[in-house]
């Protein structure tokens, strides 16, 4: 087994119909960007009711139809928010619990600290979370995942990763492993899956391998290590 295969993102996506919401984090193969990548997908007519919006570089997930909304407490939330140079992305609203952390000087797994899975048994849905810091024309980035230690949802594990960058290379974490009833948790450590040095292609690549049935909304954003300038992608479904 090769444990340094970086994996194309057809080999990660293509045959699997439930990854649920997912998080990439890596680096341009030139060298010269960041880049992160979010992604929902969804089985309830609740779930699927819902597309990304962009609101002064923050990324939020809102009702498609308004009218429709059963329950928002777990779908409704600030996907992506900044603060000063770190760039917050994750699969709920603890993107805000991180931000408030950051602010009160905390670090960010310490942030997490009070938060856990979420409580939707018997799925009991990790909390993905993900972080870059930018600095010295480079960055760091770290990811999280906050799962349950049994089939009981008893009690939370929790689990931080910390990268350092390589060109070509990203880190693949979500929610699921495939579809399932209940459905089955995300296992091991986050996945290493290629990146693209062009957005339009990362972003059409990631697009298409997603199952078509359950895919709702796809963000990507390319941060230039030099400038600091941003290009971003968003595709919603429901248009």
């Amino acid at each position: 087994m090769d444990i340094y295969k970086i994996y194309t993102p057809e080999e990660l996506l293509k045959d699997n119909t439930y990854p649920g919401r997912g998080i990439i984090i890596g680096k341009t193969p030139d060298g010269t960007k960041a880049m992160t990548a979010y992604f929902i997908m969804g089985r309830s007519d609740n779930s699927r009711n819902r597309i990304f919006t962009e609101k002064n570089g923050e990324v939020f997930t809102e009702p498609f139809d308004a009218a429709k909304v059963q329950d928002p407490s777990l779908i409704i939330y600030a996907a992506i928010r900044a603060y000063e140079n770190n760039l917050i992305v994750t699969n709920g609203n603890q993107t805000d619990t991180i931000y408030d952390g950051l602010k009160d000087g905390k670090t960010f797994s310490a942030a997490l600290e009070s938060r856990e899975f979420e409580p939707d048994g018997p799925n009991f849905t990790p909390r993905i979370s993900g972080m870059l810091t930018f600095g010295e024309g480079d960055f760091t980035y770290q990811m999280s995942i906050l799962k349950s230690a049994d089939a009981e949802g008893s009690a939370c594990n929790r689990f931080t990763y910390a990268y350092a960058p390589l060109n070509g290379l990203g880190h693949f974490i979500h929610t699921y492993v495939c579809d399932g009833n209940p459905i089955p948790t995300f296992q091991g450590e986050p996945e290493r899956i290629a990146v693209k040095d062009d957005i339009d292609e990362m972003t059409e690549i990631l697009w298409k391998n997603l199952n078509e049935q359950n895919k709702i909304s796809l963000y990507v954003r390319y941060v230039d290590l030099k400038t600091g300038a941003a290009q971003n992608r968003l595709v919603n479904k429901n248009k």
